[in-house]
């Protein structure tokens, strides 16, 4: 139904490689999920799948894409141009929605609905969307990162959708659990040698055994090739003694000596430099160590810890309101919160403004190194509750707060280059300290002198991880820390923070996450905050 033969993909302006020789054929019954580290190329080749026009301007590509039938597609970000429509307004026109609305979970009164489609959680604006689509009868679906701002009871929807649906889906996940329970094709897409060069495998099979089968490959390559190494400098080393030993004695022949000797040390010589180059061809058969690109973390110091008891947080809330009809002049993350001093904080405005409440009476009392996992449906306030923590810990001078929104450009400046934001006071010594750092997190010299804008989702993340290490903060608060890192690279981050001797307070949707790395999981309702038992 769709077969792609010889493709590949680079980059104009860089002409670095996306994609070569590519070849792949999606058929019926597959779920194949695309994987990879951000910026490798994933949404681009989706884009170009669907409709070689969306990847004009900044890609070229050669080979062939034969589709059979129509293909549907999902983009990654809602359309800007409709986001001030009405749910009735972007839903009308098409006869057949009505029908797939209790396939997407959706009541019939949502056609009505004169509620603005900007307003609607994330779930809700997926499932506006695939009834669109679906109402096409497509063969295929192309979705780009559908499980992005979805919360647990949606994304398990989704889980089901996917396994239900009767077309064959080619999709774009970081959602570890999501990919292990829906995909039967892996295409893992890598960039290697400093992104000089592409890698796609296809697997056809669950995740989980691609990853197991992966690894152990990646293990026993490894193990030969470190052998075949150590084995070759040994033979090295007693090369080089033979060759200096007659070296040494060629030097050391007495003048009487030297005809007869001298024609049987050369004849010596000859043979242990045939042997020199003999070892050499044998190094170029070697198997070579394996190169992967998974997110590489550096490790929090161990003092950065806090002592039992320690107190982190004692937070205590009437509730939690967001002002209502202002998101244009305050911005989506720019919410009302009213605190237990029961005083309004709406960014530096001093306007009255209508508001709405998000939630009841929120307690929250964080004693030493505890680790904490907030849940709840989009839309009850989760990030904004995280944020007034922030306002809360972050002035504190016995602590030492780091914060990861999930809007990165609260705390980043994009115009800034990386090594300036890492090195702030731009001595030697740290600035060499940051660049191997960034060098262990497979950046490139260029991305380490670029600006911020420029780098990847992933790489951002990165950024703010290893800005907490090098500030030493021992208290992280955390809003969907795991969401740009591709699925390979997660059990690492998981590892790294379950093993962080410092206090987390995390917002998130990863199911993993929640259960590897948080020790108390509290539920965000329209009644206030809840431990989840």
């Amino acid at each position: 139904m769709l077969e792609i033969k010889n493709l590949s993909i680079r980059i104009s302006s860089t002409d670095r490689p996306l994609v070569e020789n590519f070849n792949f054929a999606l058929s019926a019954g597959d779920k194949a999920v695309i994987i990879g580290e951000e910026g490798n190329g994933k949404s681009t080749l989706l884009k170009l799948v669907y409709n070689e026009a969306m990847i004009e301007g900044y890609c070229q590509h050669t080979g062939q894409i034969i589709r059979k039938g129509q293909l549907a597609y999902l983009p990654q970000v809602f359309p800007e141009e409709k986001l001030n429509t009405t749910v009735e307004e972007y839903l009308h026109g098409d006869d057949d929605i009505p029908r797939l609305l209790p396939r997407l979970g959706l009541a019939a009164s949502f056609l009505s609905s004169s509620q603005p489609v900007r307003t609607l959680s994330g779930g809700e604006k997926i499932k506006i969307q695939l009834a669109k689509i679906l109402a096409g009868e497509p063969d295929i679906l192309l979705l780009d990162e559908p499980t992005n701002d979805l919360d647990l009871p949606t994304l398990e929807w989704l889980e089901g959708f996917i396994l239900s649906c009767r077309e064959p889906i080619l999709f774009i996940s970081h959602d570890e659990t999501l990919i292990e329970n829906t995909a039967n094709v892996i295409i893992h897409m890598e960039q290697l040698i400093r992104k000089t060069k592409s890698k796609i495998t296809v697997w056809r099979g669950g995740y989980s055994d691609y990853v197991k089968t992966r690894n152990l490959a990646f293990d026993k390559q490894t193990q030969v090739a470190r052998k075949q190494r150590a084995e070759h400098k040994a033979q090295m080393a007693r090369w080089q003694q033979i060759h200096d030993r007659v070296e040494h004695e060629g030097r050391n022949i007495a003048k009487a000596d030297r005809d007869a000797a001298g024609r049987l040390l050369k004849k010596k010589m000859k043979a242990v430099k045939s042997t020199g180059k003999r070892l050499d061809r044998q190094a170029e058969d070697f198997l070579e160590i394996p190169e992967t690109e998974d997110a590489i973390l550096t490790k929090f110091d161990p003092a950065a810890a806090i002592p039992q008891g320690k107190v982190i947080l004692e937070l205590n809330l009437p509730g939690l309101w967001v002002a209502s009809g202002v998101a244009s002049r305050l911005g989506p993350q720019q919410a009302m919160v009213i605190g237990s001093d029961s005083k309004q904080h709406v960014g530096d405005s001093s306007d009255t403004l209508a508001s709405r409440q998000l939630t009841g009476l929120i307690l929250l009392n964080i004693h030493g190194p505890r680790r904490i996992g907030i849940i709840g449906k989009n839309g009850t306030g989760k990030s904004t509750l995280l944020k007034e923590i922030w306002e809360t810990v972050h002035g504190r001078k016995d602590i030492t707060a780091a914060y990861m929104p999930q809007d990165y450009t609260e705390v980043l400046d994009y115009n800034m280059p990386v090594i300036d934001f890492l090195a702030t006071n731009m001595r030697k010594d740290t600035i060499t300290k940051v660049r191997t750092y960034l060098g262990s997190m497979k950046f490139t010299p260029d991305e380490m002198l670029g600006r911020i804008g420029q780098l990847s989702g992933g790489q951002k993340a990165k950024i703010l991880f290893l800005d907490m290490v090098l500030k030493n903060a021992n208290v992280l608060l955390l809003d969907e820390p795991t969401r740009n890192f591709s699925p390979l690279s997660q059990p690492e981050i998981r590892a790294t923070l379950k093993n962080f001797g410092g206090a987390i307070i995390s917002v998130s949707h990863d199911r993993k996450y929640l259960d590897e790395v948080c020790e108390i999981v509290y539920e965000l309702t329209d009644n206030g905050l809840d431990m989840v038992l």
